[in-house]
């Protein structure tokens, strides 16, 4: 009887382990069940979409730049397409034995390795960085067959931008760079940070930077199939990228040649207006440089040689430059005293070769000086006693309230950043300036230099070429501007870049008429009748030399005594044909000595092309490189008949080919970076 209560004892316990295993069982088919429905139901959508992200990659496809070309079309800035070996530094072990092995395949120079650790240094993240350019199609190939030893290197079709014209005008161009990381920042905090999602560069100087919104074009996209591996398979879909628009300029790139290999090793600056509409004719700073250099990074020793420079090649002089404007100021301070009527035309100041006051002694004219001397004599002889006079007649906060609308020491709104503004002084100004309280008063003589252009006075060719600009329109202001227009890169519609119109000053017409008689009677009798004898038109200008250094009033100045950088500047200023002018400038050739003979003959060579239309022949242009001066040297070539002068595209040939550096393939717009 026990045995048979003890096999029912078992025989329960049994039955509720089973029914407890059953219920187990159960339950999990049920949870089994539910996620099943949760993962096929309820996160249907979400999966499928997880699932298609692994099998495809949306790339970003960069917007091709758009070209910079000048007035008549030269292309100042263009785009080509070659091979880029790129390497991924996360994706690859130890950098220098992957480099080693690399360049048994294809060549790796020295100042690859250099420039590649540049850009590494530079990168804070493990992006795509190149390490060699320009591929040949035998170095790809190469390189191909032999891909599976490099992990993280690749082969990818890049496009690059190219500058076909180098030196010339790129201080006006500027170059593009790779993106650093303020700028990646500053994109971050705009609505324009996805349009850069797969560009690495951007405009770093010039109209590329200043034009860089209508440049970079809009960045498309590309949706590809890819392996398990993470290979491009095919591409599913695209949305195009839309190229940059081109940005036409109203320099002259003949012109813009014909200053700049006047000027040869020499520094300096030249600004050429229209002053009829503020377009920039001529924008030269001088010593230049090659801005290809900076596209694909700059090398040690190139950075080096124009960063040590004691020419400061990478300053631009026109812009950022500033310099006493020397007896290139008496024009405008002659206007201000009939503005004012501090003077009339014809008002004596007698001009002995000196002027005193408390008891310090400004030199002028040598011991004679010039005798008796009206406004008209004041500016073509060039007398400095008539000035200082008139400067201790206005007082320094005059002199600067009149001078501040014609821009000196103010920004003129050029469309290029980085413009300074000088210093057009005020006794405002020097209490801001200085911080001891002693150095804060302003005195009476210290005016007295303001009126020959010295002093504190200092000014870009810029403001100068604006001011002088001025006086060639009658007193109108036009803002000066180097964009004439934008062509759109999907219609080819040209739009004009919209300026404001030009705003008159309210000068007196007759005083206007006063100061620009004078100015051409500089060319006609005065310090510059040398230089424009013979010219086919007329001139006004006036001649300037500014000191780089200051000489005490007791020295006289010794040229050879000083060392180049410290000997005077020579400027000028001037405008042509004199009764309906169509340019105005503003130059200044750097411890050149006398304005007459080194900046003057710079001014009529550019007044020959642009009114007379000829050019110098190569033995005049080695005369006024030399400074040597005086009116043209032989005979003037038509323009039209002077070889290689940057032109531009011939009719039917594309941009692109007009502007590629050699055998590449035309610039379009790349696949993916990624390998198929």
């Amino acid at each position: 009887m026990t045995e048979f209560k003890d096999v029912e004892r078992e025989l329960a316990g049994f039955r509720r382990r089973m029914v407890v295993i059953g219920l187990v069982v159960l339950l999990a088919f049920a949870g089994l069940f539910a996620r099943l429905v949760v993962l096929q139901v309820g996160r249907h959508e979400d999966l499928r979409a997880q699932a298609e992200r692994n099998r495809t990659a949306i790339v970003p496809v960069a917007p091709t730049r758009g070209h910079i070309l000048d007035r008549n079309g030269v292309v100042l800035a263009s785009n080509y397409s070659a091979y880029t070996l790129e390497i991924t530094p996360s994706k690859v072990g130890p950098l220098e034995p992957a480099i080693d092995a690399l360049s048994e395949v294809i060549e790796v120079t020295p100042r690859d390795r250099r420039r590649f650790r540049k850009l590494l240094d530079e990168s804070r993240n493990f992006e795509s960085l190149p390490i060699r350019t320009r591929l040949s199609d035998e170095e790809v190939a190469r390189f191909a067959a032999q891909r599976y030893r490099f992990p993280g290197m690749d082969i990818k079709a890049r496009l690059f931008r190219h500058y076909p014209q180098g030196e010339l005008g790129a201080h006006v161009v500027g170059y593009i760079g790779r993106i650093n990381a303020a700028e990646k920042a500053r994109l971050e905090e705009t609505d324009d940070e996805g349009n850069y999602k797969g560009t690495e560069y951007i405009g770093k100087l010039g109209i590329e930077q200043s034009y860089e919104t209508e440049l970079h074009g809009k960045a498309g996209v590309e949706q590809i199939e890819t392996s398990a591996g993470g290979r491009a398979v095919r591409r599913l879909a695209s949305s195009k990228a839309t190229p940059g628009n081109t940005v036409v300029l109203s320099i002259d790139a003949r012109l813009q040649k014909l200053v700049e290999d006047l000027y040869g090793e020499r520094r300096g600056a030249l600004v050429a207006l229209d002053p009829q509409t503020g377009e920039v004719l001529a924008f030269v700073s001088k010593p230049t440089y090659d801005p290809n250099l900076f596209v694909e990074g700059i090398d040690q020793e190139s950075w080096a040689a124009l960063s040590e420079s004691m020419a400061r090649p990478l300053l631009n002089r026109a812009l950022r430059g500033t310099y006493p404007p020397g007896s290139t100021y008496k024009p405008f301070m002659g206007l201000a005293a009939l503005e004012t009527g501090k003077r009339r035309p014809g008002d004596i100041t007698s001009d002995g070769g000196s002027w005193t006051f408390g008891g310090h002694t400004y030199r002028s004219h040598g011991d004679g000086g010039l005798g008796a001397v009206d406004l008209h004599r004041s500016i073509v002889k060039s007398s400095n006693v008539y000035y200082y006079s008139l400067a201790n007649d206005m007082g320094v906060d005059a002199i600067h309230d009149f001078m501040a609308p014609l821009t000196f020491g103010q920004l003129t709104g050029l469309d290029l950043q980085g413009e300074v503004r000088g210093v057009l002084p005020s006794q405002a100004w020097k209490r801001k300036a200085y911080r001891r309280p002693e150095h804060q008063k302003w005195y009476a003589g210290e005016t007295i230099s303001l009126g020959i252009g010295q002093g504190y006075n200092t000014f870009t060719m810029l403001q100068l070429a604006q001011a002088t600009s001025i006086l060639a329109s009658s007193g109108v202001k036009h803002q000066p501007h180097l964009a004439l227009a934008v062509e759109d890169s999907v219609t080819g519609e040209r739009r004009p870049v919209v300026r404001e119109p030009g705003v008159s000053l309210n000068y007196k017409p007759e005083n206007v008429a006063a100061i620009r008689r004078a100015l051409v009677g500089v060319t006609q009798e005065g310090t510059a009748t040398r230089v424009f004898s013979g010219a086919a038109y007329l001139s006004g200008g006036k001649t300037g030399t500014a000191q780089a250094v200051t000489i005490g009033q007791k020295s006289k100045y010794n040229a050879a005594a000083l060392a180049e950088y410290q000997r005077d500047h020579a400027l000028y200023m001037a405008f042509a044909p004199a009764d309906k002018p169509t340019i105005a400038l503003a130059l200044i050739v750097e411890n050149a000595g006398w304005g007459a003979e080194a900046a003057a003959p710079i001014a009529r060579r550019v007044f020959d092309f642009w009114v007379a239309g000829v050019y110098p022949n190569e033995a005049d242009l080695a005369h006024v490189r030399a400074g040597k001066g005086g009116p043209p040297v032989g005979k003037p070539r038509p323009i039209a008949e002077v070889p290689d002068l940057p032109a531009p595209p011939v009719v039917g040939a594309s941009m692109a080919e007009a502007a590629a550096p050699g055998p590449v393939q035309v610039a379009q717009t790349p696949t993916p970076a990624v390998a198929r």
